[in-house]
């Protein structure tokens, strides 16, 4: 059944997810391209993936903060300091950090130079977002995909290991993180991108990104 959104026009899919996104739009829904189901249906989707993605990643942390915990016991409390510590923590902050860059992407928490951008009409950040997205996201991590890969291939090819310690942790799988991380961005770049779009034709945002303090 199709649901109102407390107490007003009923809304026009009936599909939970897209209501939800409805739901975050600023002011009256009745701007929303109703022909369109699909426009509305791509960004849920895309957003719940990576908003699953941050969450899933969120999980490295305990690991590695497992891993940190015990290396200080061992090393400071009986000088007995372990020779994997410093290869998984590099290995899983920096699989965090690159793997949670499309989840930080969804709720707007990458830098932006606000004394510019807090100016700007709502129609006039979705023009600069879109031209952005289309002239500089969109080549530059295709390229960064595009020649990462190849890496991650030969190093999966000959079992490559880290040589930071005597550990030689296997190190092609976090090699296989950039290439990916390329791609979880872009596919979140396609919700952000149509965002744009939306704010450029009707003048307002599509929906309100968190603030988030780093």
């Amino acid at each position: 059944a199709i649901r109102s959104t407390g107490g007003g026009a009923p809304l026009p899919f009936p599909d939970r997810e897209i209501q939800r996104h409805h739901a975050a739009f600023h002011g009256d829904l009745k701007d929303v391209d109703e022909s369109s189901p699909a426009f509305a249906r791509v960004i849920a989707t895309v957003d719940s993936f990576t908003d699953w993605i941050g969450t899933v990643t969120s999980w490295l942390v305990a690991p590695l903060v497992v891993g940190v915990t015990y290396e200080v016991i061992a090393r400071y409390v009986f000088n007995a300091p372990t020779i994997w510590a410093f290869d998984l923590t590099y290995i899983l902050y920096a699989a965090i950090f690159m793997l949670g860059a499309s989840y930080t992407l969804l709720k707007g928490a990458h830098i932006r130079t606000d004394m510019l951008w807090e100016r700007y009409s709502d129609r006039t950040k979705g023009l600069v977002d879109a031209t952005a997205y289309i002239l500089f996201f969109f080549p530059a991590l295709a390229l960064l995909a595009f020649t990462t890969i190849d890496d991650f291939l030969y190093s999966y090819s000959i079992g490559e290991r880290s040589e930071q310690t005597a550990w030689r942790p296997i190190i092609w799988p976090l090699k296989g993180v950039v290439p990916l991380t390329a791609i979880l961005l872009m596919i979140q770049g396609v919700s952000e991108l149509l965002k744009s779009l939306y704010a450029v034709r009707t003048g307002r945002l599509y929906a309100k990104t968190e603030k988030i303090e780093l």
